[in-house]
């Protein structure tokens, strides 16, 4: 497995990150829940910001070459652990925050809670509190606990490398298809999938979706989202009959005046159409910053 990025101490735990390109302000990118190696799975997207911009991709505990986690999942560990390792490591604000999916409450909240320090958010396919909450009616907390219990029971299958695990190698290792495309060389695709086996079982993520309603009420309890912000949402379908993914994400986008672009290409758009993200996310910051 070939290392990459640098690991600052942070919350009993190592937190990796890595950084490419250079200039300010830096675009974090956050990762989504059970994104086993980030720093390679948002590789096709960055790589096209990092001329302009300098760009660190962090790796929660239980994430790519990160430790595992050793405090609560709660929003408020998560990203005072991420602000903790980029200032260990001499990254310093003002940061343009960049979340992938469950991440967006986390970024929510630390737009809001320090202000100071995040000048805009890019939203890629992020969740927003509104549709959790949508879901926390439809789905009671003993029922997201059982779905959870399968899930973990499915990845420790999975992770014993067998015919299960053949099976389902597009919708678990390859659901983006890095490992059959062009963007990774060789030497990274291998990295990618021992990275990816190396967290299958991290109990970091399931604790995580555990934690879901509770972090999205956090967010949204520090209000509306106080910076400039440009969402990028999919069609992605979610189990909540009330509410559709993109309705919620619009009617987020109204309630705090962000731009938003509605494209139908799934949720690991960065890796299916990185070019016509980057082009809309330049062209944002560039107007806004």
């Amino acid at each position: 497995m070939k290392e990459y990025g640098r690991k600052a101490k942070v919350g009993g735990t190592e937190i990796n990150v890595y950084t490419e390109g250079s200039g300010s302000p830096v675009i974090v990118f956050m990762a989504g829940s059970g994104v086993g190696c980030p720093a390679l799975e948002y590789k096709p997207l960055y790589k096209r910001l990092s001329d302009s911009y300098t760009i660190a991709v962090v790796e929660k505990a239980g994430y790519g070459l990160s430790g595992k986690a050793q405090t609560e999942r709660t929003v408020e560990n998560l990203v005072e652990e991420s602000r903790a390792a980029l200032r260990s490591l001499n990254i310093d604000p003002p940061y343009v925050l960049a979340p992938h999916s469950y991440s967006g409450f986390e970024a929510i909240w630390w737009a809001n809670t320090y202000p100071g320090e995040v000048k805009a958010l890019l939203g890629i396919d992020m969740g927003f509190p509104n549709m959790m909450k949508a879901q926390a009616r439809e789905i009671p907390d003993e029922k997201k606990r059982a779905m959870v219990a399968r899930t973990r029971a499915l990845m420790q299958k999975i992770a014993k490398r067998g015919l299960l695990d053949k099976m389902l190698r597009s919708k678990t290792v390859n659901a983006s298809g890095l490992l059959t495309g062009s963007e990774l060389t060789d030497e990274e695709k291998q990295t990618y999938e021992e990275v990816y086996y190396k967290n299958i079982t991290s109990e970091a993520v399931f604790e995580e979706s555990i934690l879901a309603d509770a972090n999205a009420e956090k967010a949204a309890a520090t209000g509306k989202l106080s910076c400039p912000a440009c969402f990028v949402v999919s069609n992605m379908k979610t189990p909540v009959k009330a509410l559709t993914w993109q309705q919620a994400a619009k009617d987020y986008a109204a309630e705090c005046g962000a731009e938003i672009h509605l494209i139908n290409q799934g949720h690991t758009m960065y890796a299916k159409i990185p070019d016509k993200l980057a082009a809309l996310f330049k062209a944002f910051l560039k107007k806004t910053l």
